[in-house]
């Protein structure tokens, strides 16, 4: 069951776990709407073209907790319409202080190949920014979140950056992956990030027991669980080669390749 909206799609996993999926923009970002029975959480916020916090009004009346991945601008666009964030304290620098890019390198990667007539009206590039705040909640590896009879799991997951997380719900069997895993290119080459601890980080998540599904935060949202071995095999052949270093290119497999 799926709902489309001006900017958003709405896809529901199960009956109190939905994807806010925004497929008009080139990097086809997903967000999650959890709901327990005393708390929502939504994972990532999006890219702040449309308002989110409508479409997660229209789906619950609980009190929201934003759980960020990680503080990238395409995933925390949407932090501006929520008042609960939490993030983890690697990335927290970036959300009270800034990222360090410039905003008008930003703009114009938003902006990328969207036509004039996909966008809401009420969207402005001129006024666009990047949030900025102290987080309500400063996460740590091996934190849960109790959303009522729903618990979540923070898994502490660098590489793409210092505070990226994955969150584990076991009891589902859902892994809701950032931009750890997903089908498409995975990135560890800017300055910010670090190719050894996503190698570590990739090896971490393939120690779960039980993994059901894995929810990505970009591209296509239907991906096998197998494609977390797949990336473990593809990092171990990237250190036999010695190629395990920023700079090394870009390593292509399968249905995913690894830019270093």
């Amino acid at each position: 069951m799926w709902k489309e909206q001006k900017w958003f799609t709405v896809e529901m996993i199960d009956s109190n776990t939905y994807a806010i999926s925004e497929y008009k923009h080139w990097e086809k970002v997903h967000s999650y709407l959890l709901i327990g029975e005393r708390y929502a959480c939504l994972i990532d916020t999006g890219l702040g073209i449309g308002n989110i916090g409508d479409v997660v009004k229209s789906l619950t009346n609980k009190p929201v907790r934003v759980i960020t991945t990680h503080f990238h601008w395409d995933h925390v666009g949407g932090h501006k319409f929520f008042n609960n964030i939490y993030i983890h304290q690697n990335d927290s620098n970036w959300m009270e202080n800034g990222l360090p890019i410039p905003v008008k390198d930003i703009k114009q990667k938003l902006m990328k190949g969207l036509l004039q007539d996909q966008i809401p009206n009420d969207f402005n590039i001129s006024n666009y920014t990047i949030y900025k705040g102290k987080p309500n909640i400063k996460l740590k590896d091996d934190d849960y979140i109790d959303l009522g009879k729903r618990v979540l799991r923070i898994i502490h997951t660098p590489g793409h950056s210092p505070g990226h997380i994955c969150i584990y719900e076991e009891e589902k069997g859902y892994l809701f992956t950032g931009d750890l895993i997903y089908s498409g290119t995975l990135y560890a080459f800017y300055p910010s990030t670090n190719p050894i601890h996503f190698y570590d980080s990739i090896v971490k998540i393939n120690s779960l027991q039980k993994i059901s599904r894995l929810l990505p935060g970009h591209y296509n949202l239907d991906i096998p669980v197998k494609l977390l071995e797949k990336v473990k095999l593809a990092f171990e052949d990237i250190e036999k080669r010695k190629k395990l270093f920023q700079g090394s290119g870009t390593h292509i497999y399968e249905s995913f390749k690894i830019k270093l």
